[in-house]
């Protein structure tokens, strides 16, 4: 395998792990009060240590001189994608016309930015 391939594979991983640490952050928020031992809840604990596991993959992910950061880093918007399905699973959001254009733009983007290494 590719360095190249082997970076985009951690900082694809990255995304899916990260934006499944929003999905729980969303998910514990929902037990918050005005208390500050609110935010113990194990939900918005679990949010957070995926949104650092997301860390430890993308920094994998970019290290090495192989790793083209102007390649690799338009690779974590590839989190709303994933964003959206989690949106749909977990809090049964409505999936628009427009959502889904703004995610055609968001993958066209991310696919013109990879052709243009």
């Amino acid at each position: 395998m590719s360095p190249l391939l082997k970076s985009m594979l951690l900082v694809f991983a990255a995304s899916v792990i990260g934006s499944l640490g929003m999905a729980f952050l969303k998910m514990g928020s929902a037990h918050l009060t005005r208390s500050p031992w609110s935010f113990l809840n194990r939900k918005l604990l679990f949010g957070i240590a995926l949104f650092l596991g997301s860390s430890v993959f993308y920094a994998w992910g970019i290290k090495g001189k192989d790793a083209q950061l102007s390649v690799l880093y338009p690779m974590v918007a590839m989190g709303y994608v994933w964003g959206l399905l989690w949106a749909k699973l977990f809090f049964d959001e409505a999936l628009t016309k427009q959502k889904f254009m703004g995610l055609g733009l968001i993958l066209l983007g991310v696919c013109f930015v990879g052709l243009g290494s």
